[in-house]
């Protein structure tokens, strides 16, 4: 079957927006937030450390070099994502050759001064670090950009601003209004900014317009019993070439996505305890309890039943 031109008219199926789902079940929680005022010659390394890392430029410039890239050039209005922070150098435009190996200086609650510590402020950025919460935040990484750089965009500034008042304000519900702003700030990221690090992932396959209408189905229907034909047929491809086009732009076999997809579904209603095994394996496309058992059980290593005490107790 060669590939036919795809039906993209609105229906259902087509409300559900994977990478909301996505950035949904990452569950982001803060770790901390800071604003870095820079004065003078500086360059400071920060070893990987796997955690989600971010940073706005509120005034001045920068270069940043993420994972031994070419470097970025920041300026005021810039924002940097990494979802799984590799090792990172920044410095001032001016940079020495050796870094800095002082760290920063505390100068008021949340505020921190590196290089000249009497000298006017040249730079100023708001930093922090999250974690993600999610038992399957490795295979979620996995599907967003590596690196993103979104410029200029006052809606990611508002959300900064945000974020920084409450993780000061010590207000009721704080860590939930964080977790929103978190996600608001992962998701309006990835859809305004530049992937610098270009990678397979889900964000690429949805810029495809064949597999977003795939990736589309599955996520508004993931108990149906899909199979490579079928989400061949909602991209309006032949089945050899949506399997090749898929592994290469998404960075998973299509059943090896779908299981995963069904896994990490099925670990956040396990975890919630509102439904019943048989319910969760409905929902997440076994047609019975046992089947969907052994299926959990080689993925994970653990049973249903087991996986969901183990979440309770944590």
């Amino acid at each position: 079957m060669a590939d036919r031109p795809a039906n993209f008219g609105v229906s259902p199926v087509m409300s559900i927006d994977p990478l909301a789902e996505v950035v949904t079940l990452l569950q982001p929680a803060i770790r901390f937030s800071k604003l870095v005022e820079y004065a003078g010659a500086w360059k400071i390394r920060r070893e990987g450390t796997g955690e989600p890392f971010y940073c706005a430029v509120l005034d001045g410039g920068c270069r940043m070099t993420v994972d031994e890239q070419a470097p970025m050039i920041l300026q005021a209005g810039d924002f940097v994502l990494v979802p799984a922070m590799h090792t990172i150098v920044s410095a001032s435009l001016d940079a020495p050759e050796i870094e800095t190996t002082r760290e920063p200086i505390e100068i008021g609650e949340g505020r921190f001064r590196v290089g000249c510590v009497d000298a006017p402020a040249e730079l100023t950025m708001r930093i922090g670090h999250c974690h993600f919460a999610s038992p399957d935040a490795d295979l979620l990484v996995r599907l967003l950009p590596r690196v993103i750089l979104a410029r200029g965009e006052p809606r990611l500034a508002t959300l900064m601003q945000l974020v920084g008042e409450e993780s000061f304000a010590r207000r009721p519900a704080r860590e939930v209004v964080l977790e929103r702003l978190l996600e608001l700030v992962l998701i309006e990221a990835v859809r305004s900014g530049d992937a610098t690090m270009s990678a397979p992932g889900l964000v690429q396959g949805l810029a495809d317009p064949r597999l977003a209408a795939a990736l589309r189905a599955l996520h508004a229907r993931p108990e149906r019993p899909w199979t490579v034909a079928d989400l061949a047929d909602e991209a309006a491809m032949s089945r050899s070439a949506f399997f090749a086009r898929f592994s290469r732009i998404v960075g998973l076999p299509p059943m090896e996505y779908v299981l995963a997809w069904r896994m990490a579904l099925a670990k956040r209603l396990l975890s919630d305890r509102e439904l019943a095994v048989e319910q969760v394996a409905e929902r997440v496309g076994y047609s019975s309890a046992s089947t969907f058992t052994v299926a959990f059980g080689r993925y994970t290593g653990l049973s249903p039943a087991r996986y969901g005490r183990a979440q309770k107790a944590a």
